[in-house]
């Protein structure tokens, strides 16, 4: 009943932004790239375990483990101190440690939260941040986890809100409540900031953006295959027809495939494709229990693993494909089509990809994406100094004064933020506000302390329903006892 409720109230806040967004400017087409040879494809799917990996907790090692740390960008010599927020009012003289969820430096992750921490230095001139860039994946996680239990090199992390019940379940997190101003509490949304309070009603985190999964569509690739666009509110059997029609062979030799997305145990980009079958598919059923183990599941897992089963429109490699991959071949013109987060749309405006964003295809009239609150946490740590010198940062990163600090350019092509804001003060713009329409129809992955857990159970059943080795009865009724238990946290 929570997740509703949450839903309902980000239609209303959100529907104010749509007047606020900018219009879609027409994307400008990038110049044709020499023809290159498609790289070998394997001719099957790798082998993949039947049994789930055992990976129900983390190793709690000592000291963090090795990070690339990227360099922090200095000041940019226009930047003058603005005060407002920016300014930490902790008196904290050193360093901060910051870890960002997908940041690779120069990429779209990365460049806003370079040019945000460069105000945010000099403004305070005491306090020097430090950027490290974990991947968006079960590995990047697993290190994210072992960084945290080790007390060491991190200060506040990006992360998604799914991952926050482990970590308030043992203890690596601070409650923001003490930090709260009454600006905050009335700019931040109330129901997102609530998605945060779990142990004893705290809020454990500062909410930064609402984050459904979309479909972005290659418009050149469309035009090369000579298929029209389809209408917004296409049908599953829409999306299958141009899939397939823009799965073709370039005179060149290579190959084109109609859709890809990126499979992995830490992310769900690509579930809301099946889950639209029926409302009762979703992991956590209404009486507690795994919800993936009955026949409506059953028959949307097969539909979704016959794109690449039945009807041919994905690579090879299709669900053991790296995210690099996904948005390369997108970016290439090699996919026609892929399922994404709202954070790859500014990477491909930099690219000037000729792209639309899209919401997922109805199945027997369901809507459904699927998503998740990204959040600015701060460790725990026992100095009260350094510790409000974190929140002073972690309320800047999700303000709107980060938004005008970082507006959109050439390096920042959405400016600061990456998704829509989860603050009324907060403005996107194009193509973001391509997201807002979807934002009724978000299903929000659940806060569980469990979850990483129950979706590396998941994964390689997934994988081999994909690659057609096992059937989705039988792969879905095996796990589903330790899928129950994982569940009720016995």
């Amino acid at each position: 009943m929570k997740r509703f409720i949450v839903l309902f109230a980000l239609v209303v806040a959100f529907a104010l932004l749509v007047a606020c967004a900018a219009p879609t400017p027409e994307p400008t087409k990038p110049p044709a790239p020499a023809p290159t040879t498609a790289p070998a494809q394997p001719t099957a799917a790798p082998a993949q375990p039947t049994k789930a990996p055992e990976a129900t907790k983390p190793p709690a090692p000592t000291t963090a483990p090795a990070a690339t740390v990227a360099p922090t960008q200095p000041p940019a010599p226009a930047r003058t101190a603005k005060g407002g927020i920016r300014k930490s009012t902790s008196g904290y003289k050193g360093t901060l440690n910051l870890w960002v969820l997908g940041y690779t430096p120069g990429n779209a992750f990365a460049n806003p939260f370079d040019n945000a921490v460069s105000q945010f230095m000099v403004d305070n001139p005491d306090i020097k941040v430090d950027i490290t860039g974990y991947p968006p994946n079960d590995e990047g996680f697993a290190k994210l986890t072992a960084a945290l239990q080790s007390g060491q090199g991190i200060d506040l992390l990006r992360m998604a809100s799914d991952r926050l019940p482990q970590y308030v379940a043992e203890d690596l997190v601070e409650a923001i409540d003490p930090y709260l101003t009454a600006d905050d509490k009335a700019d931040i949304l109330s129901n997102v900031l609530d998605v945060t309070r779990l142990k004893d009603g705290k809020a454990w985190s500062w909410p930064l953006w609402v984050v459904p999964m979309g479909i972005y569509v290659n418009k050149d690739v469309f035009a090369e295959a000579k298929v029209d666009l389809p209408p917004q509110n296409w049908t599953w059997e829409q999306f299958v027809d141009v899939a397939k029609k823009t799965t073709f062979k370039r005179a060149n030799g290579e190959q084109v495939y109609g859709f890809s997305g990126y499979i992995d145990p830490g992310v769900v980009n690509t579930w809301g494709l099946w889950m639209n079958e029926d409302p009762s598919v979703r992991p956590v059923n209404k009486d507690g229990k795994f919800g993936f183990n009955h026949a409506a599941a059953y028959k949307g897992l097969q539909r979704f693993a016959d794109l690449a089963l039945v009807h041919k429109v994905t690579p090879p490699d299709f669900g053991s494909q790296k995210d690099a991959d996904v948005k390369g071949g997108f970016t290439n013109k090699q996919y026609a089509m892929i399922v994404d987060a709202t954070g790859p749309a500014a990477q491909f405006v930099a690219a000037k990809v000729n792209f639309e964003i899209y919401p997922h295809p109805t199945v027997n009239g369901n809507k459904l994406t699927v998503g998740a609150v990204g959040l600015i946490g701060v460790a725990k740590m026992k100095d009260n100094v350094k510790r409000q010198a974190a929140m002073d940062l972690g309320r800047y990163l999700t303000s709107s004064e980060v938004q005008a600090d970082v507006p959109p350019g050439s390096n920042v092509p959405t400016g600061f933020y990456l998704a829509p804001g989860a603050r009324k003060s907060v403005k996107i713009v194009a193509p973001l506000d391509k997201f807002i329409p979807m934002l009724p129809d978000m299903w929000v992955t659940p806060l569980m302390v469990n979850w990483a857990p129950l979706t590396r159970l998941i994964h390689p059943e997934y994988q081999n329903i994909i690659f057609g080795k096992i059937k989705p009865e039988d792969s879905m009724k095996k796990i589903a006892p330790e899928a129950d238990k994982l569940i009720s946290g016995k």
